[in-house]
């Protein structure tokens, strides 16, 4: 019971990771975990306007080590947390991954409901490129596995 609460506490920090995830490219020069984001977009990392680091007046070279070391602490810590997940009962992990589900949907939809028609439709757009995208990278895992497991 206390494996699977400490992995439920986990589960439930992930959104949180997710937000605090660096601006700039991730590792396929995307933006990953930025909905609305481009270069310098927001108030958060080691370029924002709000973040902690805004003050410390940075250099370029500062301010990308800087996202690369909070890259490796969010992989790191996605990492730890599915460690602890694949732990969980198969039940378990498919109503949690439901529950995120449904607050991710949710959540899109209190963020749509907020927008003007012709902002709607450009956020339309955006999540449907950031699932098509989602689509492409489980189907290239999925083929690197098989290459993997043929090369044994």
């Amino acid at each position: 019971m206390r494996k699977t609460l400490i992995a439920l506490m986990l589960a439930a920090a992930l959104p949180t990771v997710a937000m605090a995830m660096p601006e700039g490219p991730g590792p396929m020069g995307g933006h990953e975990g930025h909905m609305m984001g481009g270069p310098g977009h927001g108030e958060h990392g080691p370029r924002g306007k709000g973040g902690p680091f805004s003050q410390l007046d940075l250099s370029k070279e500062q301010r990308e080590q800087i996202r690369k070391l909070m890259g490796e602490q969010w992989h790191a810590r996605k990492d730890l947390t599915q460690k602890y997940l694949d732990k969980l009962p198969a039940a378990d992990q498919k109503a949690m991954q439901d529950e995120i589900a449904a607050g991710k949907q949710k959540t899109q939809a209190d963020i749509r409901a907020v927008l003007k028609p012709d902002q709607q439709k450009k956020y339309d757009e955006i999540v449907k490129k950031q699932a098509e995208r989602r689509a492409e990278w489980k189907e290239f895992q999925a083929w690197k596995a098989q290459q993997a497991q043929k090369a044994q």
